[in-house]
């Protein structure tokens, strides 16, 4: 790392919100200075053409910008020429004052310029020209600088990165040092990307007290999140305080103590030593009312249902099967129904059939699934306009809620939800909120793929409730039988071993390539995406040929594959600076995380584009819909020409490579593996130690949360 001085000459890009910039520096001093301009790239407080400025960094070599100083920390410092000093002021750092008035103020105050805007701003006054007025807003204007470049100062002193530094002041302002110096633990609490374990790292370099009251609040919540991020909706209350207190090296009675406080301040809700978030609490019991709600007020039967299926069955050149009417004359029947099953028994045709059965008799439908990739499914399947949940509620991102609720129904007579398995809790109860009171309800997916990324349990829950009208179909049907991918998920349901097709055989569409060292099981997956599908089927790697893995780490990881991946399929695509170097145009990614703005949503595929070099916004490809992101937003994506099995739910792709080996054991399971093979629409291939397959097939866990939907149902 390097400290140089210099004066900024010209601003190439700033991104207010973020504070990422780049600025080109000159007239570099301190050890390790280069001659002439260098650019300057970080996150930092707005520094304007001719600021002196103090840099913390190192010089990194960028394949098409060259040199560039990566920048820790950039410090104004104050000019030491009278010229220097007008420039700086002009410069931006006080808005309002350009060369006129800053070269005025210089004549005034001479080298002593800076001390008066800091002491005695009043003085301002003696510069002619300046009035009583626009010298207040010079000097709360200055004040204001000040205290930004003191802030992030102080926060850097204290281990923050200049990221997080900059998320803290911009959310805070100029209050930021005393909330820091104050409470810590708020920033927790307040600021989005803020964490306990960060706060309290600021904090304990404050010389916070461990067993601080606020300290063991903001710890407690902290497991509640991460409860919540594990699916569950509540924690036992004793559980609760034995983890906390572990966590946090403090005795029971002071977790009890902030729960309490926690619990006056309506940030948890106790509950028959059930511990809840607040909003959790909230979201469950309005979901298990509104579903209470539909289920209790009659619902006219569909007329001429017989008729509409008949004549569906003329039209589609098929006959439906029993379980297929049975499944359809419930939801005709009930206000709230729900239907489930595993690959090839008929959802889909279900769904068609139910869709003409409503349009027939003269009903509004809306079909809907979770994310976008479910959508486009259902639209596909159905022959009918589908959409995600949040464009059917209408998702305000300024807001971040929902337009679409109960003062504001959603416009329809029946609402046919797929993909049921990845709604959670809030999404849950959101769409319940917005069901006008004459509407149906139609859930349809499979129970037996792994749950909602998010809390609750919202399918499962529903059918074990006992509650509302379900169907559970398992009569596999001749077409789909003919696929091993379909029969073999149905013996991975029943604990059996998949059954792999010869290994000559092209017509198959099932593999299972033995293997158990990790090192050898990712040589091996490697051979079989590059060489082995394409030769023999014609898949496209990086484009259809999709890898899923249990887990992140290790040398069959997400992290480890896509670097291998990445070397393989596009070692010529062009770095991207903004990026870190870590993506290339030309890559395969994922979204990390729901982002409204663009409506680009966790676990959507996409393909970097472009780059434009003087904004360094980055476009990304989304099913051929363009989505620029700027530098600080591209942390939301990661390279997915390997993903994690959980991330895959609600998606299929042409072809599916997964590895299974013991070193998964912790995260082995029958639905796991289940989920990974139905992902696949004409090709699975399992690199697979048989010992593995063995202990997930034996292990059905079915992650099962912590959720008081199902008492609440049945209580009605």
């Amino acid at each position: 790392m390097l400290t140089l001085s210099g004066e900024v000459e010209r601003i190439t890009f700033e991104n207010e919100e973020t504070g990422f910039r780049v600025v080109r520096v000159g007239s570099l001093e301190g050890e390790g200075a280069r001659p002439g301009s260098v650019a300057v790239v970080g996150t930092f407080p707005a520094v304007g053409p001719g600021t002196r400025v103090r840099i913390t960094g190192a010089f990194e070599l960028d394949a098409r910008h060259g040199e560039q100083l990566k920048a820790q920390v950039v410090v104004p410092i104050a000019p030491n020429t009278l010229e220097g000093l007008a420039r700086y002021l002009a410069s931006g750092v006080i808005p309002g004052v350009g060369l006129y008035f800053g070269r005025r103020i210089v004549d005034t105050f001479g080298l002593e310029t800076l001390d008066v805007l800091d002491r005695t701003p009043q003085r301002l006054l003696e510069v002619v020209g300046i009035g009583t007025r626009r010298a207040q807003q010079i000097a709360e204007a200055w004040a204001k600088n000040r205290a930004t470049s003191g802030v992030m100062m102080l926060l850097q002193s204290h281990g923050a990165s200049p990221q997080l530094a900059a998320r803290i002041v911009k959310h805070y302002g100029a209050r930021a040092g005393s909330v820091i110096e104050e409470a810590p633990y708020k920033l927790a609490l307040e600021v989005r990307g803020i964490g306990f374990k960060t706060a309290d790292k600021l904090a304990r370099s404050l010389g916070i007290a461990g067993d601080h009251p606020e300290r063991v609040q903001a710890g407690v919540l902290h497991e509640l999140e991460g409860l919540s991020a594990e699916g569950h909706t509540f924690a036992p209350l004793d559980g609760l305080v034995e983890r906390a207190a572990e966590m946090l090296g403090v005795d029971d009675a002071h977790v009890r103590a902030g729960l309490d406080a926690l619990w006056a301040a309506g940030r948890v809700v106790l509950e028959n030593d059930r511990v809840f978030l607040a909003w959790l609490h909230r979201a469950e019991v309005e979901l298990a009312g509104g579903l209470g709600r539909l289920t209790q007020e009659r619902v006219e039967p569909l007329a001429h249902v017989g008729e509409s299926l008949a004549a569906f069955e003329r039209r589609a050149g098929l006959t439906l099967a029993p379980s297929q009417r049975h499944a359809i004359e419930t939801a005709a029947a009930h206000r709230v129904t729900v239907i489930t099953g595993g690959p090839g028994v008929g959802k889909t045709t279900i769904v068609r059939a139910l869709v003409d059965a409503l349009e027939r008799a003269k009903l509004e439908v809306r079909l809907a699934a979770p994310t976008g990739r479910a959508a486009k499914r259902l639209s596909e399947a159905s022959g009918r306009e589908a959409t995600t949940l949040h464009r059917l509620l209408e998702f305000d991102p300024r807001g971040m809620g929902f337009q679409r609720d109960t003062r504001n129904p959603i416009e329809a007579d029946a609402v046919i939800v797929d993909e049921a398995s990845m709604i959670d809790v809030l999404l849950a109860a959101a769409l319940v909120q917005a069901l006008p009171e004459h509407a149906r309800l139609v859930v349809v997916g499979d129970a037996d793929q792994l749950q909602s990324v998010g809390p609750g349990a919202f399918l499962r829950d529903l059918l074990a409730s006992g509650t509302v009208a379900s169907v559970r179909l398992n009569e596999i049907f001749r077409q789909a039988g003919a696929s091993r991918i379909v029969l073999n998920a149905h013996r991975i349901l029943h604990g059996e071993m998949p059954e792999s097709a010869p290994a000559d055989d092209p017509a198959s569409d099932f593999f299972v390539v033995p293997t158990s060292d990790p090192a050898r099981a990712a040589d091996t997956l490697l051979r079989v995406v590059l060489e082995r599908i394409p030769e023999r089927f014609g898949f496209v790697p990086g484009r259809e040929i999709q890898v899923l893995t249990p887990m992140h780490r290790g040398p069959v990881g997400t992290v480890a594959l896509n670097e291998r991946l990445q070397l393989a399929l596009n070692a010529g695509g062009r770095p991207l600076v903004a990026g870190g170097g870590r993506l290339r145009i030309g890559d395969r990614v994922m979204q990390t995380r729901n982002d409204h703005q663009r409506e680009v949503y966790n676990g959507d595929l996409g393909v970097i584009t472009a780059v434009d070099d003087d904004s360094g916004v980055v476009r990304v490809s989304f099913e051929a819909r363009e989505v620029e992101y700027e530098v600080p937003d591209l942390e939301a994506l990661v390279l997915a020409y390997a993903t994690s099995i959980h991330k895959s739910q609600g998606s299929e792709y042409p072809a599916v490579v997964v590895p299974f080996l013991t070193s998964h054991f912790v995260m082995l399971s029958r639905n796991l593996v289940y989920t990974a093979v139905t992902r696949a629409r004409r090709l699975c291939v399992l690199v697979a130690d048989p010992r593995a397959l063995k202990i997930a097939l034996g292990e059905v866990r079915r992650e099962e949360r912590q959720t008081g939907l199902v008492e609440r149902l049945r209580r009605g």
